[in-house]
């Protein structure tokens, strides 16, 4: 009898790839986190072993010195549905791990943790509950449940400080808390207050270290390794300096080590410039020795290609996962001009002197330029990072820093892509409300370099623009518009509104600021220039420029001071910084067409850089003027109200639903909606199409009319005919039953005819959702005919919107007087208008699956009520329903992908 073999192992499940994620811990450092699997046995046993008694007596209520191997198969061997696991990875250690295990037949699950004793004040914790509970609602838990023991009080402070609302109660010296764990406002707001910290502290880690190596020090004078060297011990870095190169003795003096764990002391900051095929081995030295974080000079990475792209990413997750943070490959460096610290670890040649700007830079050799221009406009910097590839620090990093950086007033971005849009829309908002944020965004018309292809997203132009107007960022054109707005805002008060005054001495210039003032949409202050004349003394120009300031008509000056045909022209410089440093509004000029501050205008701080209430000076007095009209629009939208999200009524979201996931159901890889699948979804949010059948005989159109009411109007299905009156797609107007029939059989045959009752006359719009794979959805408003869409007058706005992004989205594009009483006609029902927007929104935030909505047209009359109580009414609408495409924001806090 021959021996049957035994049946194979059923395979382990598999978790989904998306559970897997780095991780920024509260002091700044980096841990990496992944579901458990089988392997990590071992990893477990030494987490209990290195955990203290009273650790271990905490989590299983006993003291427990080591699992089973029955306890330890259970706990390594999980379902990733019922129950779930994750650790948390810092180097070779396993040194966090937290599950959850479901109630059987219920929506509830048990979860609890184990942090190993040196890492538990590093909110590792609270980032856990946050992973735990997203992987539980994807596999249709509702509530967490959590037993602790009493005086367990850093435990019980992990749950109710996750913003969720726990119930408590008390047995026995066990504290236990019940809590639903669908993300709620609060919880949402803690983990982005949380996230914020950890971000800013793993960039003050770079930023602030107090040692730093040089790994590639050269002795050769035209070596990167030697220039950054140089930098760091010219600039007076506080705290020791150490070249690493195996073949020196000494690098500029200083005694060098073969490698970096030759180094008798603590190293912070590792910044490297070494060949692309010494990389892996300099990190793995820089985990051994346990550095902070790596500034890589060293290129040869993503901008090479594919390759080099693969080796970037393993790069980086081997820092992250080794808790350092990495900026670069291929960078300029870092700079921080706090006196405290001194730290210039660039390439820069010179560095501007310390400020109030914060300034990011994606591109190394643009970054060398740009640094040179902000030192010759006399612009001041708390802090420069230029991130090259951008790997791993980006600028979303960045704006976490400055946000709570109390030497950051001002932030200027130079970007080139985007990782994270959602993110940087989110952040720059926050900022913005206290912190100027002017950003110029190269690639408008071209791809995304190959050096940041691996981990950038394309974003479209008017994406790019919806994304910076609705959260508040100072849009440039240009790095000198850049530069000229920067000055501004660092230097002058914001005004309170867009009123101008001119005061000078030369009558042409006075009128070409005049013009320019006007030309940008600003208001003139009074009805001409104040002109002192070419002979006018320092006094009248004293005078003059007070009265403007003084004036409650005025909430800004431009100050135009030429060379006058006299001697004595060194004294109206002091006269203008004087009456600016008094000055509650802000004053910019053109001063003997100097660029900058000249040292006429400024008001020197302790170092001798320029301080607030020195006086800008500019060219050309366009330039002066644009500066100005930029940053009165920012003070504008930073006094708007936030806004509200408003509680609409008649939205049935679970309806809308159940739709979308039964069509997605029956069709995974997504299709257009039937045009009575789009009733049915418009309906769910309250936004009603006109009464409408579709028909695919002349008997069938007459019976509709019929039902419906005549007049009625007849429209192609066909995407071609949909909208195209010109091509006899549309028949509108049809008063009987032998017109319907006589415009049924005119209307080009092979597609089903839309029969629709006649809506009242209006003005016609068209409201969509247009997706952006690498953004999210948009919503876009423009005023409908063929003027409009042949000169692209459409205007964005970014979600979620609020009442006053509605009534702003509405007014943006060039058309609205159409909507406002052109020529005399009545106005559109506004207010209608931006309650379909806000629908239409609530909508596309709603269901990402949606990823287009058409309605075309919209007509909307005026306010009084026509069509049965309505001033607006959807004539038209398509739409396509998919899975989602965009890369969402919240959710469990990780780091961007190196690979996204």
């Amino acid at each position: 009898m021959t021996e049957q073999p035994s049946a194979p192992e059923s395979p382990e499940p598999q978790p989904p790839a998306h559970w897997e994620a780095d991780i920024v811990a509260a002091d700044g450092g980096t841990v990496h986190l992944r579901p458990i699997g089988p392997g990590d046995a071992e990893g477990l046993v030494g987490l209990m072993e290195r955990s203290s008694d009273q650790t271990r007596y905490y989590r299983f209520f006993g003291p427990m010195k080591r699992l089973s191997e029955k306890d330890l198969r259970r706990f390594t061997h999980v379902d990733h549905v019922d129950r779930v696991a994750f650790v948390l990875v810092l180097g070779d250690q396993l040194i966090g791990v937290g599950r959850y295990d479901r109630y059987p037949d219920t929506d509830d699950a048990e979860v609890a943790f184990l942090i190993e004793d040196a890492h538990q004040s590093r909110g590792l914790g609270s980032v856990l509950l946050e992973h735990l509970a997203a992987a539980a609602l994807e596999r249709g838990i509702k509530r967490f449940v959590a037993e602790v023991l009493a005086q367990n009080n850093r435990m019980v402070r992990v749950f109710l400080d996750a913003g969720y609302t726990p119930t408590r109660t008390y047995e026995e010296g066990v504290v236990h808390l019940t809590f639903p764990i669908a993300p709620t406002e609060a919880a949402l707001a803690v983990a982005f207050e949380r996230e914020q910290r950890s971000e800013s502290r793993s960039i003050a880690r770079l930023l602030t270290p107090t040692s730093v190596a040089v790994v590639g020090a050269s002795t050769d004078p035209g070596k990167l390794g030697n220039v950054v060297f140089r930098n760091l011990l010219s600039y007076g870095f506080d705290g020791p300096v150490y070249p690493v190169n195996p073949g020196a003795r000494h690098v500029r003096g200083v005694p060098a080590y073969a490698d970096i764990e030759a180094i008798p002391g603590d190293v912070d900051l590792a910044v490297i410039a070494v060949p692309a095929d010494q990389l892996s081995g300099v990190v793995e030295a820089c985990r051994r020795k346990r550095v902070h974080g790596l500034v890589i000079i060293s290129g040869g990475f993503g901008e090479t290609g594919e390759q080099g792209r693969i080796g970037e990413r393993q790069l980086v997750a081997a820092a992250r996962a080794s808790g350092m943070r990495v900026v670069g490959p291929n960078c300029l460096g870092i700079v921080n001009t706090d006196p405290a610290v001194r730290l210039d670890a660039s390439l820069a040649p010179q560095i501007p002197g310390r400020g109030r700007v914060g300034f990011f830079a994606q591109s190394g050799a643009l970054g060398i330029a740009l640094l040179q221009r902000a030192l010759s406009r006399q612009i001041g910097l708390s802090s420069f990072v230029s991130a090259g590839n951008r790997a791993d620090v980006s600028g979303n990093d960045l704006l976490q820093y400055w946000a709570t950086d109390p030497a950051t007033e001002v932030v200027l971005l130079y970007l080139e892509s985007f990782g994270n849009p959602r993110k940087f829309a989110r952040l720059a908002r926050s900022v913005g409300r206290t912190k100027p944020v002017v950003a110029v965004k190269s690639g408008r018309h071209v791809d995304i370099t190959p050096g940041l292809a691996g981990t950038s997203v394309a974003v479209p132009e008017e994406s790019v623009a919806a994304l910076f107007a609705s959260a508040g960022v100072i849009r440039v054109e240009t790095v000198a518009q850049l530069l000229d707005v920067g000055t501004v805002l660092a230097h002058q008060p914001l005004p309170e509104g867009p009123r101008v005054a001119v005061v000078g001495n030369s009558t042409a210039m006075g009128q070409l600021v005049a013009d320019a003032v006007l030309e940008e949409g600003l208001e003139l202050a009074h009805a001409a220039p104040v002109d002192i004349g070419a002979t006018g003394s320092p006094e009248a120009f004293r005078a003059a420029l007070q009265a403007a300031v003084d004036d409650d008509a005025v909430d800004s000056v431009v100050a135009v001071f030429l060379p006058p045909m006299m001697a004595g022209s060194g004294e109206f410089g002091p006269v203008l910084r004087e009456v600016a440093v008094g000055s509650p509004k802000p004053i910019v000029a053109t001063f003997l067409s100097t660029e900058g501050i000249p040292p006429e205008l400024v008001v020197a701080g302790e170092d001798g850089m320029p301080a607030r209430g020195s006086v800008p000076s500019f060219s050309t007095p366009e330039r002066a003027v644009i500066a100005l009209a930029k940053v009165v629009e920012y003070g504008r939208w930073r006094r708007r109200p936030v806004g509200q999200l408003p509680v609409l009524p008649d939205v049935d979201e679970s309806a809308a639903r159940a739709f979308v996931d039964g069509v997605l159901a029956e069709a995974p890889g997504g299709r257009m909606l039937t045009d009575d699948e789009v009733i049915r979804l418009l309906a769910a949010y309250g936004m009603p199409l006109l009464r409408t059948r579709t028909v695919t005989s002349d008997d069938a159109a007459v019976a509709a009319a019929d039902a419906i009411g005549y007049p009625v109007v007849l429209k192609s299905t066909a995407p071609w005919l949909r909208h195209r009156t010109d091509l006899g797609g549309v028949r509108m107007d049809l008063p009987d039953a032998a017109a319907v029939r006589a415009a049924f059989r005119a209307i080009p045959a092979g597609d089903p005819v839309i029969v629709q009752e006649m809506a009242a006359p209006g003005v016609a719009t068209v409201v969509e959702i247009v997706d952006d794979p690498s953004f999210g959805a948009l919503v876009s408003f423009g005023v409908g005919g063929v003027a409009t869409e042949l000169l692209g007058d459409r205007a964005f706005r970014t979600l979620p919107m609020t009442d006053l992004d509605a009534a702003e989205l509405v007014r943006a594009p060039r058309a609205w007087p159409l909507l406002n009483g052109w020529r005399g006609s009545e106005p559109v029902d506004v207010a209608a208008l931006e309650d379909l927007l806000l629908r239409v929104a609530r909508l596309a935030d709603d269901l990402p699956e949606v990823l287009g909505l058409s309605l075309e047209p919209v007509i909307v009359g005026p306010a009084q009520p026509w069509h049965g109580g309505r001033s607006l009414v959807i004539a038209g609408a398509t739409a396509r329903v998919g899975r989602p495409t965009a890369r969402v924001d919240p959710g469990p806090r990780r780091m961007r992908s190196p690979g996204d």
